[in-house]
């Protein structure tokens, strides 16, 4: 029996033109702005795909191009400015920044009304405390992919392999707001293959490829998996050796097609909340 296919592309494209109808009704235009620095090739495909997104569903989007030797005072002032700007209701700061720039302190800049991405320690906070605010965007995507496969967590056993503060720790907070029994794994723990075992629900999100063996998936888990990474032959490979994994799994994200396009259309719809929230007062 080979596991069903979560089919992310699917439902982030529908989640995207219900979006755009919310949008079409609105006396104005939602404002997203990405703040690049750098030129990755890697975020430079990223970035215009959410951009190309943002445009599709309505949004005001502008993607601000900075160089590579952008001084951190520099980078804070730009994000100082869009904190002011009334046009700008979504402020995301491409990461992984240069070396030179200290990531935390320019997450920390950001309005955390502003903050789409969920980064901010106040939207971070909000999180653990299972209080309203703008939620991390792959993670979010992890939980609407659960419910659109019919999976509850309520009460399940759930593992998350990775503890990032971009995807595993959110997930992990995510799935116990919503009463599973979480654990959360990481490249460091002791028989990582038996902790996996025990998951009914298994997100992948250490960024290893092919960390998680098919023998590690219990019979008929849900697996979601979130990594992105290249693999030998130069293909998008995620975190689980997918092919190993479909005779195990009940039902599995793959890569890529999976949490990738989640993502930008969970930024989306941040970026609509954070817009009629400003708005609202």
């Amino acid at each position: 029996m080979s596991a069903r296919i979560l089919d992310g592309k699917a439902l982030a494209a529908r989640r995207r033109a219900a979006l755009a109808t919310r949008v079409a009704a609105l006396q104005f235009r939602p404002g997203l702005c990405v703040v690049r620095v750098g030129d990755d090739p890697a975020s430079g495909v990223y970035v215009r795909n959410k951009d190309r997104a943002a445009r599709e569903a309505g949004f005001s989007s502008e993607t601000l191009q900075l160089p590579e030797n952008t001084t951190e005072a520099e980078l804070l002032a730009v994000v100082k400015r869009l904190n002011g700007d009334a046009s700008v209701d979504g402020i995301l700061v491409q990461l992984p920044l240069p070396g030179h720039i200290r990531t935390e302190a320019v997450l920390d800049a950001i309005d955390p009304a502003k903050d789409v991405d969920g980064f901010h320690p106040v939207n971070q906070g909000a999180l653990m405390l299972n209080r309203p605010g703008l939620v991390p965007c792959t993670p979010r995507g992890v939980m609407l992919l659960l419910e659109e496969a019919g999976v509850s967590p309520k009460g399940a056993r759930a593992v998350v392999v990775g503890r990032s503060t971009i995807v595993g720790r959110p997930v992990s907070t995510l799935l116990l707001n919503a009463d599973a029994t979480v654990t959360t794994a990481h490249s460091r723990t002791r028989d990582l293959a038996a902790e996996c075992r025990r998951a009914e629900i298994l997100v992948a999100a250490v960024g290893r490829a092919g960390i998680i063996r098919g023998d590690w998936i219990a019979p008929g888990a849900t697996v979601i998996d979130v990594g992105i990474n290249r693999g030998a032959d130069g293909k998008l490979v995620g975190d689980v050796a997918y092919a190993e994994a479909l005779p195990h799994a009940g039902a599995i994200t793959p890569v890529p097609g999976g949490v990738g396009p989640m993502t930008i259309a969970c930024l989306l719809e941040n970026t609509l909340e954070a817009a009629l929230a400003r708005r609202a007062g």
